[in-house]
């Protein structure tokens, strides 16, 4: 099969493109996926460049569930697609089944994980023809949007959810979205507002209209100061992509008994944090990466409903993965940059 070997830690020149890959076989609690559609996302390059590893000089906490990596890997965890085999546990009436994977794995072959894996870094996952997965996730999807479109769902608009969810974001809520017009950022956006609650976004002033069209009812520029634009004590919940030197001041708006989600943090790791405000200000902190088990199955509903709309920057084909990430890392676009992967994948 053609596909993506991640070869190890460092540039581009670690993915190589292959056509005789062999093809994965399913386990008898697995399916196996032709994929149609991969999305790009920032644990693809964070994973690549070792950005996850807290060692310095080493390598050996790389993954995204603090391990080190074994090469060769295929990457990609938004992936939409059909069971075309089903190991031996399975029904097969699911063969045929179009199907959305849900990126955060906690069952292997029928073993429940001690720790969750995310489907690309510590297993294979979809920047190739055919993957497979344990069965339970492989979500069945009833929409008629098109294969690219839906492939721009999984990840991105599960950790948004997840991050509502752990905040327990509600209508009465006013909620502050950071890095905004990324794939996570514009996915909270969508979701938050869905849920009822008032949506501010923190985004370039290019972007902005974007956003009020996305469900907006404020933006706040990027470089501009939150606490000037919003008081102190004016949002509810936080939600945040971004950390960095600005971060102190995602504290100062959020009120008292305010809850701050996190799942990224673009703009740099450490921040200072003054403790006197969490303890005095009665704050909680969610960090924000395995899903809750729910988070899924609500998002397909979602998507389903028409209640959130993909949001496709560009297309590209699988073999042309180093010019999407190239364009990726530019972020210049708004939402999701998705790898076309077998034909047909652009429509339904």
């Amino acid at each position: 099969m053609k596909g993506v070997v991640l070869t190890g830690h460092g540039g581009t020149d670690k993915l190589q493109y292959h056509t005789d890959l062999p093809v994965p076989s399913p386990r008898r609690q697995d399916v196996l996926i032709r994929v149609r559609a991969a999305g790009v996302n920032n644990t693809d390059i964070n994973t690549r460049t070792a950005w996850y590893s807290k060692s310095e000089g080493s390598h050996e906490d790389a993954s995204w569930g603090g391990q080190a990596l074994s090469f060769p890997r295929i990457q990609g965890a938004d992936v939409c697609g059909e069971i075309i085999a089903v190991g031996e546990n399975i029904n097969p009436d699911r063969i045929g089944e179009r199907v959305l994977i849900e990126p955060c794995i906690r069952e292997v072959n029928g073993q429940p994980l001690e720790q969750p894996w995310h489907f690309g870094s510590e297993c294979d996952g979809g920047f190739a023809e055919y993957t497979v997965v344990s069965a339970m996730h492989a979500h069945a999807i009833n929409s008629q949007l098109s294969d690219v479109e839906l492939a721009s769902f999984p990840c991105s608009y599960s950790t948004a959810e997840n991050l509502l969810t752990r905040a327990n974001v509600k209508a009465t809520d006013r909620v502050l979205v950071t890095g905004a017009s990324g794939g996570v950022g514009s996915a909270a956006v969508q979701l938050a507002k869905a849920r009822g609650a008032e949506v501010i976004a923190i985004t370039s002033p290019a972007k902005s209209q974007e956003m009020i069209a996305l469900g907006a009812s404020q933006v706040i520029h990027r470089n501009a100061s939150a606490t000037e634009a919003l008081g102190e004590n004016a949002v509810d919940v936080v939600v945040d992509m971004v950390g960095g030197d600005n971060w102190p001041a995602l504290l100062q708006v959020l009120k008292p008994q305010g809850r701050y989600a996190v799942a990224g943090a673009i703009a740099g790791p450490n921040v200072t944090l003054d403790i006197r405000t969490l303890y005095l200000k009665d704050l909680s902190f969610f960090g924000c990466t395995v899903l809750e088990p729910d988070v899924f199955s609500r998002l397909i509903q979602r998507i389903e409903r028409g209640d959130i709309q993909p949001l496709v920057a560009e297309t590209f084909e699988l073999a042309d993965i180093v010019e999407a990430q190239e364009m990726f890392l530019q972020k210049q676009h708004i939402g999701k940059i998705v790898l076309s992967v077998a034909d047909g994948s652009t429509s339904r």
